[in-house]
């Protein structure tokens, strides 16, 4: 047989072949091709020498994206640019640099403890000798951060940006190195909670004036973790169950942060008195068609929250932070914020000197200048909070001219004295009587 003719029976063959299984397929019953199918799996086990393991992409019920699958995608990325021949391409953190994974059918050779292994890539794995990658921590540093935010039920998340770290963080020195200390104790903290079977977790509450720093406190300790953050707004939840659905689709290493607490549905003074109550009842009715929209939209109560917190629950998975924000730390139950269910409670007040220090060194890069002095006077004779004091040292014009910066925050610093030392004398007057003169003195100097 000539080699052109042989070809062609051998590709007649294959055809034929081809159409035998896709009628196969089509026509046979389901049952009967997937004992076929098993069978011949054992039938190929006989021959081939390799264990295979698969890590699908996305599992549970909601199809969430598995945690092992984006830790083994983030072990091979320097694999895959050595080795695979097709990578697919991604932009990654800051849009600053190339993410790159396999390609579809591509394969990367590995080796642990001396064992030869594969790593293979696609919807169809044919040949793939895999183990899970616990023996093979990925960096924190490398791993792209989520931030999640729930709508009803739901979770959807984008990259997390924040670039604030513990360094730039305006409070206490010795405050903040305790925090420091307590977040790097909890981290390793894996095998102390197991022995005294506790839930790997631990609750933060951060309370304080607004623009002390809450928010850009929780965005300091992920960053410091590597965790992810899980943004859960109550308002949006349903009922108790869908707050449960959504807790156990969180991850490990992450932070679960409910921002202004007291705000959030109606969890604030859950144990009051009858009488209380009955006197509030006519003002309730006021606003029936209001309240029936809430309930409606949510039905979340203290206990649904206590369980998520703390509950049966709240075991689900490990290595968790549980942090609640709010302004009026007086206004949450008791029962809410005790001991065992948020753990430390660490209050951001206003600007001190030392934070004032930090602020003027982050922003106008100065470490000492001859205003510091009266500065520090000042902010031991009035309250100001640390966001408003960046608002005065945040640079208006390319030349970063420190004294006017500083002259503006005494000046402000001196009106928020004078207000205080008013109020006190006469019971009428308020901020917002002087809210108005200080913008128009605090722009005439700028723009001299």
């Amino acid at each position: 047989m000539k080699p052109g003719e042989m070809f062609a029976h051998i590709g007649s063959i294959v055809a034929s072949l081809m159409f035998v299984w896709a009628m196969f397929k089509q026509f046979f019953p389901y049952q009967l091709s997937n004992q076929i199918e098993k069978h011949s799996q054992r039938l190929v086990t006989l021959v081939y020498p390799y264990i295979q393991i698969t890590f699908h992409e996305f599992t549970g019920e909601r199809l969430m994206r598995s945690e092992a699958y984006s830790a083994i995608e983030n072990y091979l990325s320097s694999k895959a640019s050595t080795q695979a021949k097709r990578l697919k391409a991604d932009i990654g953190k800051n849009n600053q640099s190339l993410v790159l994974s396999m390609d579809d059918h591509e394969e990367v050779a590995d080796e642990f403890n001396g064992v030869k292994l594969w790593w293979a890539y696609g919807k169809h794995i044919s040949k793939s000798q895999s183990t899970i990658s616990f023996h093979h921590p990925m960096s924190d540093e490398k791993r792209q951060r989520k931030l999640y935010t729930n709508s009803g039920a739901y979770w959807s998340h984008v990259v997390f940006e924040h670039p604030a770290t513990f360094q730039t963080l305006a409070m206490d020195p010795k405050e903040k190195e305790m925090i420091i200390d307590d977040l790097i104790t909890f981290s390793k903290a894996g095998e102390f909670y197991a022995r005294i079977g506790r839930a790997w977790k631990r609750g933060y509450l951060l309370y304080g004036p607004p623009g002390t720093g809450k928010s850009t406190m929780i965005a300091a300790m992920a960053n410091f973790l590597g965790y992810d953050l899980y943004d859960l707004e109550l308002t949006a939840v349903k009922d108790n169950t869908e707050l449960r659905k959504l807790l156990i689709e969180t991850s490990s290493k992450s932070i679960i942060v409910i921002e202004d607490i007291d705000c959030s549905l109606d969890l604030t003074g859950q144990r009051r008195k009858k009488k209380e109550e009955v006197e509030e009842k006519d003002q309730r009715q006021k606003q029936q068609g209001m309240q029936e929209r809430e309930v409606k939209s949510s039905q979340v109560t203290l206990s649904g929250l206590l369980n998520f917190i703390d509950g049966l629950w709240s075991a689900c998975g490990g290595e968790r932070l549980i942090v609640f924000t709010t302004n009026y730390v007086e206004k949450l139950d008791p029962a809410l914020v005790r001991k065992g269910r948020m753990d430390k409670h660490i209050e951001l007040s206003y600007c001190g000197y030392e934070a004032f220090k930090l602020l003027a060194r982050n922003y106008l890069n100065i470490e000492s200048h001859n205003l510091f002095g009266r500065i520090c006077e000042l902010l031991k004779e009035t309250k100001i909070t640390p966001a408003e004091v960046a608002e005065h040292l945040m640079p208006k014009n390319a030349f970063r001219d420190a004294d006017l910066y500083l002259k503006s925050l005494i000046q402000a610093l001196e009106l928020a004295k004078e207000d205080a030392r008013k109020s006190q004398h006469d019971p009428h007057w308020t901020e917002n009587d002087s809210e108005d003169k200080a913008t128009e003195k605090s722009t005439n100097y700028t723009s001299t």
